[in-house]
């Protein structure tokens, strides 16, 4: 089996090819926001790594960072070939999904009464700064997509979700150290 080559001296120009075909300058913005994805799918790969491998948490995050690449995908197909993405295409029941999933981490602790400052763990830490990647990613992705694109909606929930599971985590470190403190 040959050898894969990891660089092909196509950007060599500035430009980036976009799936299925077609090629954009590097400083597009549709290049921006699903580098923005990737940046965030990055920092939730950062966050998992804090916790413990089979942990629900973990599960949660290998689901968000493979939806991801669904969204990459669509911000990285220029319209007049979205049709070739057939079935992989973010869906409204996904975003629903991240709803129920929202409502459900919330229900395990008392939210905060007011701004949070960040860093109460690692993992949290990492959460709170891919939910404010995943916020830019979905300010950029604004306009990019077709209206009937789940791109935006995702995007806003998940945010939320990750806010929302940093704050169960900090819940989850303050109850894990006041238990070591009893012993």
């Amino acid at each position: 089996m040959p050898d894969p080559v990891i660089y092909t001296r196509k950007g060599d120009d500035g430009t980036t090819g976009l799936y299925f075909g077609g090629r954009l300058p590097k400083n597009d913005l549709r290049v921006d926001a699903y580098g923005t994805v990737d940046e965030a799918q990055a920092f939730l790969g950062l966050a998992r790594a804090e916790v413990e491998r089979g942990s629900e948490l973990d599960t949660l995050l290998i689901d968000i960072e493979r939806d991801l690449w669904t969204v990459m995908a669509e911000l990285a197909t220029d319209a007049s070939n979205r049709h070739k993405l057939g079935d992989g295409l973010m869906t409204a029941a996904r975003v629903a999904e991240l709803e129920a999933l929202i409502d459900g981490f919330k229900a395990r602790f008392e939210l905060p009464a007011e701004f949070v400052v960040p860093g109460q763990t690692k993992a949290s830490a990492a959460l709170d700064v891919a939910r404010t990647v995943v916020r830019r990613a979905e300010r950029l992705s604004l306009g990019l997509v077709p209206d009937d694109s789940e791109v935006v909606p995702y995007l806003n929930r998940l945010s939320d979700l990750v806010w929302t599971l940093a704050r169960w985590q900090e819940g989850e470190a303050l109850l894990a150290r006041d238990r070591n403190d009893e012993k």
